[in-house]
């Protein structure tokens, strides 16, 4: 297939754009470098710099791409995605991860591209009903984030419906872990996520890690919350991309571990490696026991389960951490 990647330089896409390649599919790349990274893009993609909240560019990229050969499918990681940020910034949210989207199916439409796979967030669901997530689950998103994704989920639906085209969108939470290759991974300041700060934390990068609560209704007390190793999300990606484009038929799905992990679980796990540093403290409010989403619909229409542990994760993520100090 010939796959136009948008975002694929940010550390999601530039893990899909890797198993695509990989896979030996034809990829393209379309990254602003807001917040992704050139060097994570593969050599063997085509890397075009270019916005798509700016129609033109847009354009200009699918009339050069298109005129040989049109886009089988086209996958969007181009999304603002910090909740904190959302809130303080909701109309540069809202113009990004929807307007940007709009324009991407407005210009689809006019190359007759018919398949869309889009990266959304477990984020719509709000605060859920049940621990574990699944896709008939009210969405009642408690942050702009949230929100704008389910404005771009159901604005994707509407004109797939209209004007026949196939969407694969993907609901998960959290992501972490680097490529095989360690050429690849989580290269960014200010990490919020419990399994990089707990590596930062062992590898002396950051003083101590803070563990909201140890008195929740779980095995150990702390909050479990559900972890994907992104190679797996990116396998997932290709097989949604891959259903679609051979079925000609939409599909909804949740990506996650169906168990979870709970914090102190991730820490001993961290532990087993190098010591961490962490302090007990108050919980957070707003923060329920427990979180995961369900992969049962993952299994049964795509036979996607995840295939690397908490360890594969957390090995991989540190690894990668280490390289990128030495070659500093």
């Amino acid at each position: 297939m010939k796959i136009l990647v948008i975002g694929g330089a940010g550390y999601i896409g530039s893990h899909v754009v890797y198993e695509l390649i990989r896979n030996n599919h034809e990829v393209v790349v379309i990254d602003n470098l807001s917040t992704g990274l050139k060097e994570m893009v593969h050599k063997d993609a085509r890397f075009y710099l270019g916005d798509i909240t700016i129609k033109e560019q847009l354009v200009n990229i699918f009339e050069k791409e298109c005129d040989r050969k049109s886009f089988d499918v086209v996958m969007h990681f181009a999304a603002k995605l910090i909740v904190p940020e959302s809130f303080e910034k909701p109309l540069e949210y809202y113009y990004n991860n929807v307007e940007g989207v709009r324009i991407m199916l407005e210009v689809m439409t006019e190359f007759n591209v018919k398949n869309i796979v889009f990266s959304s967030t477990a984020a719509v669901y709000g605060e859920p009903i049940k621990p574990v997530c699944e896709e008939e689950d009210p969405t009642i998103p408690i942050n702009p984030y949230g929100a704008s994704k389910l404005s771009s989920e159901q604005m994707i639906k509407w004109v797939c419906e209209r004007y026949g085209m196939n969407y694969c969108i993907f609901r998960y939470f959290n992501v972490a872990g680097a490529d095989k290759s360690l050429e690849i991974g989580l290269k960014k300041d200010n990490l919020t996520h419990l399994i990089p700060v707990t590596i930062q934390a062992a590898l002396g990068f950051r003083d101590k890690v803070y563990v909201f609560g140890n008195d929740y209704e779980t095995n150990d007390g702390t909050c479990i919350r559900d972890y994907i190793h992104v190679s797996d999300l990116a396998v997932a990606h290709i097989l949604g991309a891959k259903y679609i484009e051979k079925n000609n038929k939409s599909i909804l799905i949740n990506l996650g571990s169906n168990t979870g992990f709970s914090v102190m679980e991730v820490i001993n796990e961290v532990q087993k490696i190098k010591l961490v540093n962490y302090e007990i403290i108050g919980r957070r409010d707003g923060d329920p026991a427990m979180i995961i989403a369900s992969n049962k619909k993952a299994k049964e229409i795509l036979g996607w389960e995840p295939q690397c542990s908490l360890n594969d994760i957390i090995y991989s993520d540190m690894s990668f951490r280490i390289k990128n100090e030495k070659n500093k």
